[in-house]
């Protein structure tokens, strides 16, 4: 099921009966892309921002190694590329992949920046949003750092974990990567990852299955 424009953080304030005439002059395209296909590829410019309106896409970057690490995630009504859309001299230093089976909403950068010859309302309520959007994104990128920052990989999951638990508000709560995903984001290698996962739900800090975790002791 697609999700309802009014309701993501996009369009948050635009009537329902608006949306057709906003998507006319925002030059709105829908794509859909089967799970692992790259709907952003590195080194291109781009000049539309994507809104998912289904599924996941995930933010991935690769060094000439092979190196592959994930830097976030964009659920059903999340926007991405915004960045790059605002500045198409700069090649994306990102792919953007599919996660599952993924519909996305294309929009032209250009057509929010500038208004159109009918100044249309909605512009100002859209730059609003995408400032809000942007700066949400900036805290998220600096949590992965401070995740990142501890030296241990034990250090790096309860950096993690401890993030997710305050934000649900609960000792149990979901994440959204696999085990690869998981340990791409926090730059770790997976098997040594699955290995301390283990220990710890040995050692009693934490209980998982599959992306379901539950912290079970402050002692770690």
């Amino acid at each position: 099921m697609q999700t309802n424009l009014c309701q993501t953080p996009l369009f948050l304030g635009i009537k329902e009966e608006e949306l057709p005439a906003i998507l006319r002059c925002l030059g709105g395209q829908e794509r859909r892309y089967s799970r692992g296909e790259v709907i952003l590829p590195e080194g291109v410019p781009i000049t539309k921002l994507g809104v998912v309106r289904h599924g996941k896409v995930l933010m991935e970057h690769s060094d000439v190694w092979g190196n592959n690490s994930v830097l976030g995630h964009a659920a059903s009504g999340a926007v991405f590329g915004e960045a790059y859309a605002c500045a198409p001299e700069e090649p994306l230093l990102i792919r953007v992949i599919a996660a599952e089976e993924t519909t996305v909403l294309f929009l032209d950068m250009q057509r929010i920046w500038n208004p159109c010859s009918d100044a249309c309302p909605f512009h100002i309520q859209l730059l609003r949003n995408l400032l809000t959007i942007s700066a949400k994104k900036n805290l998220q990128l600096s949590r992965r750092i401070l995740h990142t920052g501890a030296k241990t990989i034990r250090g790096r999951l309860l950096s993690y974990f401890s993030d997710c638990s305050k934000r649900a508000g609960s000792r149990t709560f979901s994440i959204p990567y696999n085990r690869q995903q998981l340990a791409d984001y926090l730059g770790v290698d997976r098997s040594t990852m699955c290995s301390e996962l283990s220990k710890m739900q040995k050692d009693g800090i934490l209980w998982y299955q599959k992306n379901q975790f539950r912290l079970e002791t402050s002692e770690v």
